[in-house]
Order: structure tokens, then C-alpha cells, then sequence
């Protein structure tokens, strides 16, 4: 098995966000630079990654005495603290840092990190609500990823019995739902390379890729309820 690539972070903002972050990081063997203006904050974690340091991440000077901008990867999870938050993007890209990862407090805040020019833009509360309303809504569905704002990666439990036994040819999955089946894990034995002669079994979850109307449509005829052509 290949080993994973080392990097370095800086993560700036040691709330609850930026916390798991460096947890999730250092548990990934990654080297974690870890910034706060609190030293209480900082304290919590001068044990547990490779540097925690008590700075205000809006002075230029100190960040250049870091150099933030040779890091690999870059978190801003500052807070409620929006200001702060817009001043350590900014001085982060000047600096030169090539990834940028921003966690906005909501709508207005995420469009001024986008024109800074953050790399990526997460609002985890938001999300999190999403994706507890998405799995209410679509039961089938174990798992899902969206990679961008039309397309989804899901694994989809099929309990439709005109599913069962059909092969993915007969069903037509590529041509009449326009999505990619990836994998297919069958009693907890994953094929990953599966072509038109693999048959489906109930309960069989299958991992398809697509765009994510296509992936809905997917998903609603693969239930148990649901009726095909």
C-alpha cells in the first residue's frame, strides 16, 4: 500500500472547527502548525502538534515571521470574528500560500473570502444540516459526497425487486439514468471495476457517480417502492 503523502498545515482559529481539523490532521500523520490569538486555546495543543503558536493571524509581520505563505495547505476557521477571518485570507494569498481553506459564519462572509481569492469555502453548520436532511429525505442513500454543485458521488442500498437480479446491462443504468456505477459492494465484498454481465442482489449497495438530478432519479426507482419501465 502506498504510503500517504506528508504535508504541512497551518490552521489559524482553534474553535471547535479548527480543533477537529488539527485532531483530524495530526491522527493523518501530517505536521500541523497551529495558530490562535488565545493562549489558553494554543496551550490545548502545544502537545499534540508539530508547532502551536499564540499570534494574531491579522498581523502581517508575525505571519511573515511564520511563513504562512510556505505552507502546503492553509485552514482559516477563525470564528465569529469575520474581520479577522477576511484579514488572515488575505494576508495568507498575499503571502503566497497556494491553498486556501476558509470556513465561513454565512451567506455575505463566503462571497468576500471567494473575491480574496480563498481556495475553498466551507460553511460545516450548513452543511451539516444538509446532509441530516438529505439522508431523512433519501433513506436509500449510505453515503454521499456532493464534489461540486451538480454532480454527487453515493452509495445507494437497492432493495427494488425488479433491480434484483438484473444485470447492468439489462437495467440501462448509463443510458437511462446518465450516472457511472463505480463499485459494488455485495455482502461486503467490494468490486470495483463491474461491467454489464454483474448481476444486482437485494441489499447489494452500489456506488455511482453522477449529476446529482441523475443520481435522485437513480436512487427514488432503486427503493423498494419505486416501479420500472
Amino acid at each position: 500500500m502506498a504510503k500517504q503523502k506528508r504535508e504541512n498545515y497551518a490552521v489559524i482559529g482553534l474553535g471547535q472547527f479548527g480543533s477537529a481539523i488539527c485532531q483530524s490532521l495530526v491522527e493523518a500523520k501530517q505536521e500541523v502548525l497551529a495558530i490562535d490569538i488565545d493562549e489558553d486555546k494554543v496551550n490545548e495543543f502545544t502537545n499534540l502538534v508539530t508547532r502551536a503558536v499564540i499570534a494574531d493571524a491579522q498581523d502581517e509581520d508575525t505571519m511573515k515571521e511564520l511563513e504562512l505563505g510556505s505552507f502546503d495547505h492553509v485552514f482559516i476557521s477563525i470564528g465569529q470574528n469575520i474581520q479577522a477571518s477576511i484579514m488572515a485570507t488575505l494576508l495568507s494569498k498575499e503571502l503566497g500560500a497556494q491553498d486556501v481553506i476558509c470556513k465561513a459564519e454565512n451567506e455575505s462572509h463566503a462571497r468576500v473570502l471567494e473575491k480574496i481569492g480563498a481556495d475553498q469555502i466551507v460553511r460545516p453548520e450548513r452543511d451539516m444540516a444538509r446532509r441530516i436532511v438529505f439522508h431523512h429525505l433519501q433513506p436509500n442513500i449510505v453515503n454521499y459526497l456532493m464534489l461540486n454543485n451538480q454532480v454527487t458521488m453515493a452509495e445507494i442500498k437497492v432493495d427494488n425487486p425488479n433491480f434484483v437480479g438484473k444485470s447492468l446491462d439489462e437495467l440501462a443504468v448509463r443510458n437511462k439514468y446518465h450516472i457511472n456505477i463505480i463499485a459494488i459492494n455485495s455482502d461486503g465484498k467490494v468490486n470495483l471495476s463491474p461491467d454489464a454481465n454483474d448481476r444486482l442482489k437485494a441489499n447489494d449497495l452500489i456506488s455511482v457517480v453522477g449529476y446529482t438530478t441523475d443520481v435522485n432519479q437513480f436512487n427514488a426507482d432503486a427503493q423498494s417502492s419505486a416501479m420500472t419501465d
